[in-house]
């Protein structure tokens, strides 16, 4: 398909960091980790063409079935998954302070633009208007169980988008945005995963469904995942043959080889160009199998939440195990002390606006 553009030049890879001042834990914008469902990780939901995309999508994939229909809009795209990842965000990061919360989101659109690294000019906010109209228009028809719930359902990615505050200047300032059903039984049910900040970064939306895959199937520690290439083709929803799949998906890997810009995890293929192989970067170190890492309890997350008020703690423990890793996997007398240090230093060192 033309539209799945990804033109060689000499530029990063990756888009330019436009917030650098911020560091992720500092401002408020940036209290939420980002995540994203597994659902629609690992089905493909969003096109991931740079054009309008007008055609009408079948998956099909065990016992999972999934059509989707795009509005006179086009489909949804990878693009506008942002809106989707902000909304889960910010209502993880309420339920992990023990909040109430609803399936009304309500938000400035400035912290969305700026958390996912998008223009705060007019251009910004008209392809976020644009976005919530593609949401709210793309009709999706599946089985696929969210929260443990299995039906035969139809419906769009979010219900309504409603701007509740305009400026002077006709920009939207706050908005509520009211997700369906189905994505909130996933946030309900906890079936999130924790995304690395620089998925915002990536320039190319097949690259961002890539990492999609990679961080639904790989995990954390992780282990390596390998792919026939028509089957991530198949499960990126791409539209395109499969001799220019190829050069795209060759193209990206060549830049990763190059750059090492793909987050968390490298891409592959094999000399053939017919398996992919997706591999977690700690991996290359030898990573020790999941059970061998520090055991966090529950009761030490819990004390995390009051130490470091305003973090989501899971985030913490991830970034915890990371740093451990990296430091040479010292070996603990008692990983639920040695955790909770780690959030007090971090929190003394930047402490999150309540």
């Amino acid at each position: 398909m033309v539209g799945e553009n990804t033109n060689q030049d000499d530029r990063s890879p990756l888009l330019p960091d436009r917030y650098p001042q911020q560091d992720f834990f500092v401002c408020d914008i940036f209290d939420a980790a980002p995540k994203g469902d597994m659902a629609s990780m690992e089905h493909p939901i969003f096109s991931v063409s740079t054009k309008p995309d007008l055609s009408k999508r079948e998956y099909a994939h065990g016992d999972a079935i999934l059509r989707v229909t795009p509005s006179a809009n086009g489909l949804a795209t990878v693009h506008d998954r942002d809106v989707l990842i902000y909304c889960i965000s910010q209502i993880m990061a309420a339920l992990n302070k023990g909040q109430q919360v609803s399936q009304v989101v309500r938000f400035k659109a400035y912290d969305l633009l700026v958390a996912t690294n998008r223009g705060t000019d007019g251009r910004g906010y008209e392809q976020l208007k644009a976005a919530f109209k593609r949401l709210q228009g793309t009709q999706i028809e599946t089985n696929i169980i969210t929260g443990g719930e299995s039906q035969w359902d139809v419906f769009s990615l979010i219900d309504r988008a409603r701007i509740v505050r305009e400026g002077f200047d006709g920009r939207m300032l706050d908005v509520e945005v009211r997700l369906s059903d189905w994505v909130f039984n996933a946030i309900r049910a906890k079936e999130v995963l924790t995304l690395n900040r620089r998925y915002f970064r990536l320039r190319k939306p097949l690259e961002r469904r890539l990492y999609e895959i990679a961080r639904k199937h790989c995990g954390w520690p992780g282990k390596p995942v390998k792919f026939g290439l028509d089957t991530i083709q198949k499960k990126c929803g791409s539209q395109s043959t499969a001799k220019e799949f190829k050069r795209l998906l060759k193209t990206i890997v060549e830049q990763d080889e190059l750059h090492g810009h793909f987050p968390d995890y490298t891409i592959r293929l094999d000399e053939a160009g017919e398996l992919v192989t997706f591999t977690p970067r700690a991996a290359k170190t030898a990573l020790p199998h999941a059970s061998q890492f520090p055991m966090i309890s529950e009761n030490a997350l819990q004390k995390a939440r009051i130490i470091a008020p305003g973090y989501d703690v899971y985030a913490l423990k991830a970034d915890y195990l990371t740093f451990w890793d990296e430091k040479g996997r010292q070996e603990l007398k008692n990983a639920d002390a040695a955790f909770l240090g780690w959030c007090k230093k971090r929190n003394e060192r930047n402490p999150l606006r309540r």
